[in-house]
């Protein structure tokens, strides 16, 4: 039996050709994939109806103003938010399922480090609770691998935000996880960290790893992904592609989206966001 097809680069004027979400029909079960996910908080909506599927090796960015609810989503893609109508899963299975966490990767905004600890030992402790052999020697030559051998017996506390989020990403991947899911991973990251997370995140597509990650940054969500994707008043959208974009002078994603100007967001397919469904 054939399995999915291997993904594809595509231009900006191929992205939105491909679905927002619905399902896909495939002979193994797809990394990741929300049906009719929601999210409250109080009496509001953050998320609303959101389908979404992701083919294996494929990358999706997911990008919006501050605000628009993109980590409350990628907490409930990890599996680390409950949703308060449908559901997630990971591999065919319900997100956050013991069995399968060795098979998911998550940074987030907290680093999720233990700041007490050197970067070495936060990865010893990782790769133990993952029942991984040899720990010292993964922990050594995963900080090597993410710029960090200088500074791999130094307590996280004295890192800088730079250092501390390739720190996070190394405990990310110390159980080489075929699903990396990523919040904001680019902020607070300098010039050479943004080349080197950018570089990291095609090694990970290279070794057929699914890779999801938010931003505000249009040219590098269409510069890494292979679909990139608009959260606006709780759902997701095709993004306008980054040709478009330009065209109308625009070089990053609204800071901020109040109530009513999501009519005003540009969509390649034409009108203006989805009404939200009735709560």
């Amino acid at each position: 039996m054939e399995g999915p097809p291997e993904p594809k680069r595509v231009d900006d004027s191929e992205r939105l050709a491909e679905p927002v979400g619905g399902h896909v029909a495939s002979a193994v079960p797809l990394p990741l994939e929300a049906v009719g996910l929601g999210r409250r908080f109080g009496l509001r909506w953050v998320l609303r109806g959101i389908d979404l599927s992701i083919l294996p090796g494929q990358c999706v960015a997911i990008i919006g103003a501050n605000g628009s609810g993109k980590s409350t989503l990628l907490r409930c893609l990890a599996g680390l938010l409950r949703p308060d109508a449908g559901q997630v899963r990971w591999f065919g299975v319900p997100a956050g399922s013991v069995r399968l966490r060795d098979r998911v990767g998550f940074v987030g905004h907290e680093s999720g480090l233990y700041c007490q600890l050197t970067v070495c030992e936060n990865l010893r402790l990782a790769a133990r609770m993952y029942g991984l052999p040899a720990p010292a020697d993964r922990a050594e030559r995963l900080a090597a691998e993410v710029g960090l051998a200088a500074h791999a017996h130094r307590p996280v506390a004295q890192l800088s935000q730079g250092m501390r989020q390739r720190a996070a990403l190394a405990r990310a991947l110390v159980h080489d996880p075929d699903l990396m899911l990523l919040d904001e991973p680019f902020a607070g990251l300098d010039a050479e960290g943004t080349a080197w997370l950018a570089g990291r995140l095609g090694e990970l597509r290279e070794r057929g790893c699914t890779v999801c990650f938010s931003t505000h940054e249009l040219e590098r969500a269409c510069q890494l992904a292979d679909r990139v994707l608009a959260l606006v008043a709780g759902r997701l959208q095709p993004a306008s592609s980054l040709r478009a974009l330009r065209a109308e002078g625009v070089s990053a994603w609204p800071a901020e989206v109040w109530p009513g100007d999501a009519a005003r967001v540009s969509f390649e397919a034409g009108g203006s966001p989805a009404a939200p469904r009735a709560a």
